[in-house]
């Protein structure tokens, strides 16, 4: 035990290191590999203490760091939100996605593509994008909402009739998918495809601070319930008999986790998988406790994710490989991994 206390510090410090490296790697690697003395050069540049080409400073500045902010931020929410989500419901093998609020985010997101050249016809070219973001966020509330609704009984939030009621909202929103799928033309086809499979090659500082500032809320709240999630390990009527108003920490933690998701796959779109697998690695490495498991999360989820991010850009160089993808790849066999374990232990 004495042994294991004294490696947690030196675990945050690796995971920490792990993110700062990541942070560089993704500044300094893509279609034009840049050195890594120029890529700080060129961030001491954005703050008048050095100078660097400007072809140098133009890629750094306007192309990568917004892409990276963004990786950092969606990958650091989505673990968050993973490990508040597993907590929540007990269980390894919980994701966010469970609340519906990535296949809602999506459906939004497919509507104004699908729909919005008629839709939004009195609005400018140029705003379309922002027009998708703003579907997806509200697509991700709405279903939130739905299934927040579905789930309450007499005895309160029922976990359990949540969780049944994200999967169906789940299955009808990707038959509605399926259908604007069909009959969308071409270009809308090819948006909707990348949209479904995730990328921060949208990345701009625009759409990074709307992001940031919905991130804010959800880092400031979510790591202060840790001692409530604590309290639910052991059961809710547990967790009542310690001083924890259940009702309200649970709907605390399903609007905050759809805030914080939706958000991150309006800027983004889908990114699977980071939300459940993170949290688990965290897990095995300090404990159940969620006064660590959610610093570390977001350190490895932003960390792995911006990695993930470098390798999709180099796999099939000069072209990118959408990340949700190499999520996906890595993740889905992670997943049968946990699963097949859980099953000789007796059970979920």
């Amino acid at each position: 035990m004495d042994s294991a206390h004294r490696l947690r510090p030196v675990i945050m410090l690796l995971l920490t290191a792990l993110l700062l490296l990541a942070f560089l790697l993704s500044l300094a690697l893509g279609a034009v590999a840049i050195h890594p003395l120029d890529t700080v050069r060129a961030l001491g540049r954005m703050l008048g203490l050095s100078q660097v080409a400007p072809e140098t400073a133009l890629i750094i500045e306007h192309i990568r760091l917004p892409r990276t902010l963004m990786g950092l931020l969606v990958g650091a929410t989505l673990a968050l939100t993973g490990a508040v989500m597993q907590g929540l419901f007990r269980n390894p093998l919980a994701d966010p996605g469970l609340i519906g609020v990535s296949s809602g985010a999506a459906l939004g997101a497919a509507l104004v593509i699908v729909l919005g050249s008629w839709l939004l016809a009195s609005l400018p070219a140029s705003w379309m994008p922002y027009a998708t973001v703003g579907g997806a966020f509200i697509g991700g509330v709405i279903t939130t909402l739905l299934v927040y609704r579905l789930g309450q009984t007499a005895q309160g939030t029922s976990v359990a009739s949540m969780l049944l009621a994200g999967i169906a909202i789940a299955a009808i929103s990707g038959a509605f998918i399926g259908l604007l799928s069909y009959i969308a033309d071409d270009t809308m086809l090819r948006t909707l495809t990348f949209w479904n499979m995730g990328s921060l090659g949208g990345a701009n500082f625009e759409r990074v601070g709307v992001l940031a500032l919905c991130c804010a809320l959800v880092w400031w709240r979510l790591p202060r319930q840790a001692k409530a999630l604590n309290a639910l390990l052991l059961g809710e009527s547990e967790a009542r008999h310690l001083g924890v108003d259940v009702e309200r920490v649970k709907r605390e933690l399903i609007l905050l986790t759809a805030l914080g998701v939706g958000a991150c796959v309006a800027a983004a779109g889908l990114i699977g998988f980071v939300g459940l697998v993170v949290p688990h690695l965290v897990r095995l490495m300090l404990g159940a406790d969620h006064r660590r498991v959610i610093p570390a999360s977001m350190l490895l989820g932003g960390g792995l994710l911006l990695l993930a991010d470098v390798v999709a850009r180099l796999v099939v160089a000069p072209a990118e490989l959408p990340i949700g993808i190499l999520t996906a790849l890595l993740g889905a066999p992670f997943f049968l991994m946990l699963l097949m374990r859980a099953q000789r232990r007796g059970g979920l």
